[in-house]
């Protein structure tokens, strides 16, 4: 890695698009720092977004101080400030000690150093001064830039995926995205605290979160795939993991770029899991209602729609066979064979619609009730499979139907 002198370090800072409005606001202030990732991917020549700071002091008056829209979590006295488009996070510099193991810490105020010694990784316990008499200045525990150069994850104390088993989580999503080697006594201690069962210390909601995050890794194949190696999966659940890797990625290569990769990529890891026991196991992991729906969904329901689209031969019956699946759900099915089908409906013939609506069967004299949906619904098929063009023939096959049916 190469050097970089502390101007050129603050040069980088303020051409970021996050950069440039925070130091503008900050000004001299002393005793404020940028800490972990964001330091760690400037280093390697990344451009992060989401900036954390440390502050050897009042957080929360920094955060007043900035302006904007602030957010204050009191149990560890940190802030979220919103302005220019952009969040930040601040905290005070803080130790950290734990009760018993999984547990939220109790935190008290310390110095820079000693915050940076309570971090997860090595490579993540970087600070850099944005003001104060040493702008620019790095600051590190021991041995962060040398794990760093040799791309390389190194927990900081024996006990730490103990202390906090969500560490374990962090480690396969850091591996994942990075392509960091797992530092040998780190990967001693995570098999030690799988054996242990140590996340069954840890709340359900908490590993949830972990698991959202790593699922929306650009590549949650990849984060999936390290959850295996590290034999994080069971302690999940027994049913959790990727059966088939080349199913996942023919999912996700069906699935459009403006939908859900991480919901599916956690259906993909769930379809061992039964219907009933899968919704609870969401559940108890904290996710939205949306997302457990969605999940359960494309776990589940998969093949029979792989079945139902297998069997279909025009539009309109590819239509009819994933009518009120989410998208996730048609790519899983796609991916088990129907490939074409799936794609079609996911890349054309689910945004197709009507030109005419139920008013307009009302004007034309189709008496109100089920009729009327039915008709619009014989019009959609004539439209998908090319009998229908424009308003005006739209508007006769669903009168066709509307006589046809009584």
């Amino acid at each position: 890695m190469k050097q970089i002198s502390p101007p050129e370090l603050l040069d980088r800072i303020r051409a970021l698009r996050a950069g440039g409005p925070l130091m503008r606001r900050l000004g001299d202030a002393q005793g404020v720092y940028l800490v972990g990732g964001a330091v760690r991917d400037l280093l390697l020549g990344g451009e992060p977004m989401d900036l954390d700071l440390v502050v050897e002091g009042d957080a929360v008056a920094l955060a007043s101080r900035l302006g904007g829209d602030a957010v204050v979590h009191d149990r560890f006295g940190t802030s979220t400030v919103t302005f220019d488009g952009f969040s930040y996070d601040l905290a005070r510099a803080r130790s950290e000690t734990y009760p018993k193991p999984g547990a939220l810490p109790d935190v008290s105020p310390a110095s820079l150093a000693e915050d940076l010694l309570r971090r997860d990784f090595a490579v993540n316990a970087i600070a850099v001064a944005l003001g104060g008499p040493d702008p620019g200045e790095l600051s590190s525990v021991a041995g962060a830039l040398k794990d760093l150069d040799a791309r390389s994850l190194r927990v900081l104390h024996e006990r730490s995926f103990i202390d906090d088993p969500t560490r374990l989580l962090r480690l396969a999503r850091y591996r994942s995205r990075l392509g960091f080697e797992i530092e040998p006594r780190t990967r001693e201690l995570a098999a030690d605290a799988v054996r242990a069962n140590a996340l069954e210390t840890v709340t359900g909601p908490r590993i949830g979160t972990e698991l959202r995050l790593l699922a929306r890794e650009p590549d949650p194949v990849r984060g999936l795939r390290a959850l295996a190696e590290l034999e994080l999966e069971h302690a999940i659940h027994p049913g959790f993991g990727l059966a088939d890797e080349q199913l996942a990625l023919r999912a996700l290569e069906l699935l459009p770029t403006d939908h859900r990769r991480d919901r599916l990529a956690l259906a993909l890891a769930t379809r061992r899991i039964a219907v009933g026991e899968l919704t609870r196991l969401l559940d108890a992991l904290g996710f939205e209602a949306g997302d457990r729906e969605a999940i359960v969904d494309a776990a589940t329901k998969a093949d029979a729609l792989a079945q139902a689209l297998d069997g279909a031969e025009r539009p309109s019956q590819i239509a009819q066979a994933a009518s009120g699946a989410a998208p996730e759900l048609v790519a899983v099915a796609g991916a088990l064979g129907p490939a074409q089908a799936a794609r079609e409906w996911l890349t054309r013939l689910r945004g197709v619609e009507l030109e005419i609506d139920g008013g307009d069967l009302l004007a034309a004299g189709v008496p109100e009730g089920p009729a009327v949906g039915r008709a619009l619904r014989a019009a959609l098929a004539a439209k998908l499979d090319g009998r229908a063009e424009g308003r005006q023939a739209e508007l006769a096959a669903a009168l066709e139907a509307s006589r046809a049916t009584g």
